[in-house]
């Protein structure tokens, strides 16, 4: 290919984007009647969930519990060993 015959190919890809830019552009310009079709249409927003607060008595239950189970793991690792 010769710098000639590749600057041409570029400058047709250039007129095929700059068509297809009007297109999208007056396509976007629509009736009122329109865009509130495509309001409709989009999903609603996801409502944040509130976060979750633990006593601090169900925190310690917690921890305890799982410092148990923790131990037992130990426990069993030591024992095959």
């Amino acid at each position: 290919m010769t710098i000639n015959s590749i600057l041409a190919e570029i400058d047709a890809e250039i007129a095929r984007l700059t068509q297809a830019r009007q297109l999208l552009a007056a396509a976007g310009t629509t009736t009122k009647a329109a865009k509130k079709s495509t309001r409709a249409a989009k999903p609603a927003a996801k409502k944040a969930r509130k976060q979750r607060v633990l006593s601090p008595e169900a925190r310690k239950r917690i921890a305890e519990a799982q410092r148990r189970r923790w131990a037992a793991q130990k426990g069993k690792s030591k024992k095959e060993a």
